[in-house]
């Protein structure tokens, strides 16, 4: 009974750094509608860049944390521009959001076309990061705790319970100022209703690139609390953070960001009890299988089934009411 309570406790503390790695793929995923597969290879690149700062030049944590942050935004500006340029003619958005058939086909073609851009971009941004530090193990400022809380006959680290009240409270944060804030509104506005937002004076060429840098910046901050607590950062580190953000945002609802947060204590339970049943490998595989069977359950609900859910999420849905996005748009020339 207390080697199962302390998995479950180890596999409730690892979802701090799920939800972290989460946040900005749901963001990214659920709001923007946007798939990245670049995410986790440009926040590697931007903490390699760091961990150079590190061992060549001894840079303290606070300037690595910046260069990490900044060049992961700056990776995700690269990013949208190649992979993502939005169309400056509003007429055209309008046509594939009320369109014909064939709008929707150019969109989907679109859509495929970013994809398969971004899964090269990965493959490049890996590539630099091994050509700036070619080791396999590149050390990373470490702020790993050096003692374990008890509780009674349960062990418990101090530092991987900050990473989980961190990410609950950047969770909750975030929720709020989606939801009851001018710049929330505007980000769904843009995200759920871009023709509407355009009429009412929104630049959504600009909000969107916004939008996408800033869930790039939130990938950087998540990777260097999650390096800070390893202390290292190998060439893994990439696929690691989309797979595992992956799964917990997936788990909990593309674009729902108080989801992420279930998601990844999810996943984090799970995998704890795998690893002590398979060992290591079990531990992989159950979060292959768990982000399996939620893509084959998220295809069989169908299109319509899935419009319907989104509007009654409690995540990053769209504007309540259309009087709020007039009002918005009022702000602007105010």
């Amino acid at each position: 009974m207390h080697e199962l309570l302390q998995r479950t406790l180890d596999g409730l503390l690892e979802a701090g750094p799920y939800a972290l790695v989460g946040l900005g793929l749901t963001l990214g995923f659920g709001t923007l509608k946007r798939i990245n597969l670049a995410y986790g290879a440009g926040a590697m690149l931007a903490a390699y860049a760091g961990a150079w700062l590190h061992t060549q030049h001894a840079a303290p944590w606070p300037v690595v944390l910046a260069t990490v942050v900044v060049g992961t935004a700056l990776v995700g500006l690269y990013v949208e521009w190649l992979c993502f340029p939005v169309p400056r003619d509003e007429a055209q958005a309008a046509s594939r959001l009320h369109g014909t058939h064939g709008a929707v086909a150019g969109s989907d073609a679109r859509e495929v076309v970013a994809l398969a851009a971004t899964f090269a971009l990965w493959m490049q941004l890996e590539q630099l990061a091994v050509g700036l530090l070619p080791r396999h193990l590149n050390p990373f400022p470490s702020l790993a705790a050096t003692r374990e809380w008890t509780l009674g006959p349960l062990g418990l680290r101090p530092d991987r319970l900050g990473l989980l009240a961190l990410a609950v409270v950047l969770a909750l944060a975030l929720h709020h100022g989606l939801r009851h804030t001018r710049g929330g509104l505007a980000w769904r506005a843009v995200s759920d209703q871009r023709t509407a937002a355009h009429l009412v004076g929104l630049a959504v060429p600009r909000l969107q690139r916004v939008a996408f840098v800033a869930t790039c910046a939130l990938a950087g901050l998540a990777a260097c609390a999650v390096l800070a607590l390893e202390g290292q950062v190998t060439p893994m580190f990439g696929m690691w953070m989309l797979v595992k953000g992956l799964v917990a945002a997936m788990l909990g609802g593309l674009g729902s960001v108080r989801g992420v947060l279930v998601g990844a204590v999810v996943l984090g339970v799970v995998e704890a009890h795998a690893q002590a049943a398979f060992g290591a490998i079990g531990r992989d595989a159950t979060a292959w299988a768990l982000l399996l069977a939620v893509l084959v359950w998220r295809g069989r609900l169908g299109s319509g089934h899935e419009t319907a859910g989104a509007a009654g999420q409690g995540g990053t849905g769209g504007p309540d009411h259309p009087g709020r996005l007039r009002r918005l748009g009022g702000v602007r020339h105010a």
